[in-house]
């Protein structure tokens, strides 16, 4: 179904990518620094999760803009691909922006694991990027598209679950090791964005 090559190139690139920071990386480690270890390691379980909703939603919407028509493929893939451009955009624009890391209290872990969860389910960007991410790693031939996408989703949940549960339990160390060197921040939005001109460019050659 995959071959080796694409799935270790699969599982290189979502390690850069969760690692970039963004709001789910921030909100977890500012969790685990404001409410302790258990708060971190929740919040980042729910966050992971939500991630299935939209893995199931990119399956589907996969097949059925495949099974529709060309001029559908068309559309989905040359907005796709805009979209991606526009992530790198944004990456570099900000690139040299400060992390602002202010941590909010929440005695609840309970709680902490639902917020993360809803919030990245009812996040519109979120679902846009793994519609168009999940399917450049797909093998056509093989058949069953959108049960691929689902293992490669499902890959990726587990490499956040890890990645975000190492964050938030080390919170404090990460903090100082990496959010407080001033070009950590730019070199991995330098990394994300030639990550999504180069996914951006495969998406807008890929073929029906």
């Amino acid at each position: 179904m995959f071959t080796l090559t694409t799935l270790l190139l699969f599982i290189g690139t979502s390690i850069l990518l969760i690692l970039v920071p963004g709001p789910d990386l921030i909100f977890t480690i500012t969790q685990g620094m404001a409410n302790g270890r258990k708060a971190g390691i929740s919040t980042a379980i729910g966050l992971s999760l939500g991630n299935t909703v939209h893995t199931l939603a990119a399956a589907l919407g996969l097949s059925i803009i495949i099974k529709t028509s060309a001029v559908a493929f068309t559309i989905f893939k040359t907005f796709g691909a805009v979209y991606l451009f526009y992530l790198a955009y944004k990456a570099i624009k900000h690139r040299k922006e400060s992390i602002n890391m202010d941590s909010e209290k929440v005695n609840n872990t309970k709680g902490l694991f639902l917020r993360g969860f809803l919030m990245n389910i009812l996040n519109p960007k979120v679902a846009v990027f793994f519609l168009t991410f999940l399917p450049q790693f797909v093998n056509y031939e093989g058949g069953n598209a959108p049960v691929q996408m689902c293992i490669l989703g499902l890959i990726f949940i587990i490499l956040t679950a890890i990645i975000f549960s190492l964050l938030g339990y080390f919170s404090g160390i990460f903090r100082d090791r990496l959010f407080k060197k001033p070009r950590f921040s730019e070199y991995m939005n330098v990394t994300a964005a030639s990550i999504f001109i180069g996914l951006g460019v495969k998406l807008i050659t890929t073929k029906r």
